[in-house]
């Protein structure tokens, strides 16, 4: 066993399990995903640490519990489409692609992107597709999505994205009111979308969904 695969399951014993992460299927999604391969080299020996992991570009890898207790909200089924937005090098699409049927990774950085497709397709993932765009639009072209995933803390979600839910759908997210963060989720329901709070969760931000100014919550 290799000293990443040890790392791995002291990952998921000591960070996932006892913190509400315990739903089986996505334990082994998360397991078969090498995360140090989603970090630059200098950064693999601490891929497994409980904290957001900076990738470049002012982009991290969420840490992993509150990653995990995310897509724990998701609720993500085999036969989900999902859309990742800032998916930055591809962890979350690479672990989403294991629950569900398709995964649309969205990153506006080209390197990233670049980046991302190239780990995908060394894993041999071929449910997931990378497209670049900017991330405040989502991808409607290709949905609408049962579960939309924000790959970081965000103050504004757009309608626009969130009007790419299918009904039934859930999109989940950190979102920073007044400096402090939540898991959020926002499900469409009738078509009209609700939220709610999860669990506090302080992670780095997704840029480009400050809130708009003149905001009072």
């Amino acid at each position: 066993m290799s000293e990443y695969s040890v790392a791995r399951t002291h990952m998921i014993d000591g960070q996932l399990r006892p913190n509400e992460v315990n739903d089986e299927r996505i334990i082994d999604a998360i397991n078969a995903v090498p995360r140090e391969k989603f970090v630059p080299k200098t950064k693999r020996d601490v891929a497994y640490v409980d904290e957001d992991i900076a990738v470049g570009e002012g982009r991290f890898l969420i840490e992993p519990m509150i990653f995990g207790r995310m897509l724990v909200a998701a609720n993500i089924q085999a036969s989900d489409l999902v859309l990742d937005i800032g998916c930055a090098t591809g962890y979350s699409a690479a672990v989403m692609s294991h629950l569900s049927d398709a995964v649309v990774a969205l990153e506006e950085n080209e390197g990233l992107a670049d980046i991302a497709e190239k780990r995908l397709t060394e894993l041999e993932i071929m449910n997931t597709a990378v497209v670049k765009g900017a991330l405040g639009s989502g991808v409607s072209r290709q949905g609408p999505y049962d579960v939309i995933f924000m790959g970081g803390a965000v103050e504004d979600i757009p309608m626009t994205v969130i009007r790419q839910l299918k009904e039934g759908g859930r999109l989940i997210c950190v979102k920073t009111v007044n400096g402090v963060g939540r898991g959020h989720v926002v499900t469409m329901r009738n078509g009209i979308p609700a939220g709610r709070d999860l669990f506090d969760a302080n992670i780095a931000k997704l840029p480009g969904f400050e809130a708009p100014m003149g905001f009072e919550f």
